[in-house]
C-alpha cells in the first residue's frame, strides 16, 4: 500500500502528474480538466478539478488510480515531488 498522498493544490497536482507522465487533453468552459496517460499500450483517462487551493488525498488518489498509476510508482511520485519542493 501506497503512503498517503498529501493535500495540495490543483497546480501543484497537475505538475505531479505531468512528471508522472500524464499529459493535458483539454478542458472546455468547466472546471475539469482532462487528463491522460499511456501505460502498457492501453490509454488512461480522468478528469481532474482546476482552480482549487487544496484537494482532498483522497481525490487525488482516485485520479492517480484513473491514470493507471500503480501503488509504487504513486509512491516515487511523491517522493520525487518531495524533493524538488525541498
Amino acid at each position: 500500500m501506497s503512503k498517503k498522498v498529501p493535500p495540495m493544490s490543483s497546480k501543484k497536482f497537475v505538475k505531479l502528474l505531468a512528471r508522472g507522465g500524464a499529459r493535458f487533453v483539454r478542458q472546455r468552459g468547466t472546471s475539469h480538466a482532462i487528463f491522460e496517460r499511456e501505460k502498457d499500450g492501453r490509454m488512461y483517462r480522468a478528469p481532474v478539478v482546476m482552480g482549487r487551493r487544496e484537494l482532498a488525498p483522497k481525490y487525488m488518489k482516485l485520479v492517480l488510480r484513473q491514470l493507471g498509476f500503480t501503488d509504487e510508482e504513486i509512491e516515487a511520485l511523491l517522493l520525487k515531488g518531495l524533493k524538488r519542493s525541498a
